[in-house]
């Protein structure tokens, strides 16, 4: 389970290769059935999403993948 926050205003229109829920800024992201066990051969998952922002166009922050705290490169 992927974490992140939107700015305010910001929301998530569509995404990909996971499924995405949004509860005022928190976005939850969920694996797909076909896409949810990384393996050290596979050990990088690819996902993205449009949004609409209202006002500046701001970086989401906060990451969490399972709980634990991440760095975006």
């Amino acid at each position: 389970t992927l974490r992140f926050t939107l700015p305010s205003g910001q929301r998530v229109t569509s995404f990909w290769n996971g499924s995405a829920t949004q509860n005022g800024s928190e976005v939850t992201v969920r694996n797909l059935s076909y896409n949810g066990i990384l393996t050290p051969l596979v050990g990088t998952a690819w996902l993205g999403f449009q949004g609409s922002p209202t006002g500046a166009n701001v970086a989401p922050t906060d990451f969490t993948l399972n709980g634990t705290p991440c760095t975006v490169s």
